[in-house]
């Protein structure tokens, strides 16, 4: 009897959730959509407006160039 209530204690042990998982994929495209964003936006600024915020059109283009992975 004893034995049965530990194995089946083992066995009612509780699967993880997707929600947590789902949660952080939801941030990590967030995340990437808002960078895509913002980079494409220095693309569209004129070359005053870049050197305003102490940037080349060709930092701008680099900076709009790279990949989510970058920082």
């Amino acid at each position: 009897m004893a034995i049965e209530t530990f194995y089946a204690g083992a066995a009612a042990k509780p699967r993880g959730s997707f929600r947590p998982i789902f949660r952080r994929a939801w941030r990590v495209y967030r995340a990437w959509r808002i960078k895509r964003h913002t980079r494409y936006a220095l693309l569209e600024l004129t070359d005053e407006q870049l050197r305003d915020v102490g940037l080349t059109r060709s930092e701008a283009r680099r900076e709009a160039g790279k990949s989510y992975f970058w920082d």
